[in-house]
Order: C-alpha cells, then structure tokens, then sequence
C-alpha cells in the first residue's frame, strides 16, 4: 500500500467517494457533483502549502493511478473550529504547525473494502503524525452506525470520548468522538 497526496487527476476518485448514494450513506447523503472540481482544487492548495495532509490510498505502488481511497489530517483552529464540511474544509491559513486538536477521517471504496486498507493507511498516517510532532491530540468522528469505521478506531487504539453532534456539509450527523495522542 501506498499514502500519495492528492492531485488534479484525483477528480474522478472525489466524484466516487464524495457524490456516490451508498459512500455517502453514513454522511447524509452524496454532495453535488459540480463542487468536486474546486474541492480538488482547494485540497490540492492546501496539501502544498502543508496546512493538511490529504492522502490517497493506493493499493498497488506499482499503479499509482488506482486509487482505493482517501486517508486526511487536519489541524483545527484554536482547538475548535471542525470546518464547513466537518473536515477537511478546515479554516484557511491554519498551519498544522501550532495544532492543539487536529483530526481524522478517510474513506474506502465499496470494491476495496474489507481488505484491511483503510485501518493500514490510518495506522499509517498516524505514525507519520507522530514522527512530525506537529499535531497533537487527534481525533475522529465516525458516524455512530459505521462500524467498519469505529472498529478501525478501537483497533488502533483511539479512546472513547463519547457520543458527539458533528456537522458534515451543513448536515448534523451523530457521531462517535474518538481520540488518540500523536
């Protein structure tokens, strides 16, 4: 398995991931197709200004271009703000440099579930998180009913805060709070 972060060529992946019925499930539902574009973009943006780390998950090193999923860390601003879409659309300029709180989430293909990737790249991401010394307490929030997601939590050793009201997308999911030290 590889972690590369993400790029323009990532569109139709985002479109899988993100505007699909039943990958959105857990998350209120699929977001339009027509955002995918400027989120890529934006994404893109802040991967290489190094405010986020927004991994895609490769199954095969030797083929790059097929892509299983997507692995992301962001840090919050002042330990609060969880963004537009509950992730990844973290505030602008916040530099993971000075994270108190940052978090987690990813995400697995249907074809590519089940097989252990999404828990490796998670695992994975983390070590590099602890490497980097940047990121301090890190959470995640997976929907209370997507097991796949809070047995990846359990296994890796994250710690049970609570049940939590997130918003995704100006949707209001109930949530799993987890966290874990990095």
């Amino acid at each position: 398995m590889l972690l590369r972060d993400v790029e323009p060529g990532d569109l139709d992946a985002y479109v899988r991931m993100r505007c699909d019925p039943a990958m959105m499930t857990e998350l209120g539902g699929p977001l339009p197709r027509e955002a995918m574009p400027d989120k890529v973009r934006r994404d893109v943006a802040r991967v290489l200004a190094d405010h986020q780390w927004i991994k895609m998950i490769v199954p095969d090193e030797s083929r790059p271009a097929v892509v299983a999923g997507t692995v992301t860390l962001w840090a919050h601003a002042g330990g609060a703000d969880r963004g537009a879409d509950g992730g990844a659309e973290a505030r602008e300029g916040v530099a993971a440099h000075t994270a108190a709180r940052s978090e987690i989430g990813w995400m697995v293909l249907p074809e590519f579930q089940r097989q252990g990737l999404g828990k490796r790249a998670v695992r994975e991401l983390l070590a590099r998180a602890r490497a980097d010394g940047r990121w301090g307490t890190v959470s995640a929030f997976p929907a209370r009913g997507n097991a796949a997601s809070n047995a990846i939590c359990r296994a890796l050793g994250f710690h049970l805060v609570g049940e939590e009201r997130s918003d995704f997308a100006g949707r209001v999911l109930l949530t799993n709070h987890w966290t874990i030290a990095t």
